[in-house]
């Protein structure tokens, strides 16, 4: 799992390339892709070409509707989309503030500079749970 979340996170410079990229492989043009979305196509273009922030969480949905992301996909977006805001992926922020133990168990990690390896084992267990 590790290696094809960073193989993907690779493959893309920015969102806006990540957008172009998967518009152009659905074969929808820039000025279609603003129409779906409700926006003008120089404002896409300038997202596009890494010139503005990404948009608000329900234009995310958006775009991963119109372009049917799938979840790894959409996941990505949205990483890429947190980091060029400089900010936490905009999917994340409400599961956080509406769970307190989220919080809790972030800040236990962060004081007992829990690293990469804790939390892919932490993940694993929470995966096998389900399964």
């Amino acid at each position: 799992m590790k290696e094809m979340v960073n193989e993907m996170n690779e493959s893309y410079r920015n969102f806006g390339e990540f957008l172009q990229k998967k518009r152009e492989e659905r074969k929808i043009t820039l000025r279609r892709m603003a129409e779906k979305m409700g926006i003008t196509p120089p404002y896409l273009s300038d997202i596009e070409k890494d010139r503005r922030n990404p948009p608000e969480i329900e234009k995310l949905c958006q775009i991963s509707a119109i372009l049917n992301l799938s979840d790894e996909e959409e996941t990505l977006m949205f990483d890429l989309a947190g980091k060029k805001r400089n900010s936490v992926a905009p999917d994340l922020p409400e599961y956080i503030m509406n769970r307190n133990y989220v919080s809790a168990a972030l800040r236990t990690a962060r004081d007992l500079d829990a690293d990469e390896a804790d939390w892919m084992r932490f993940v694993e267990e929470l995966r096998q749970r389900k399964g």
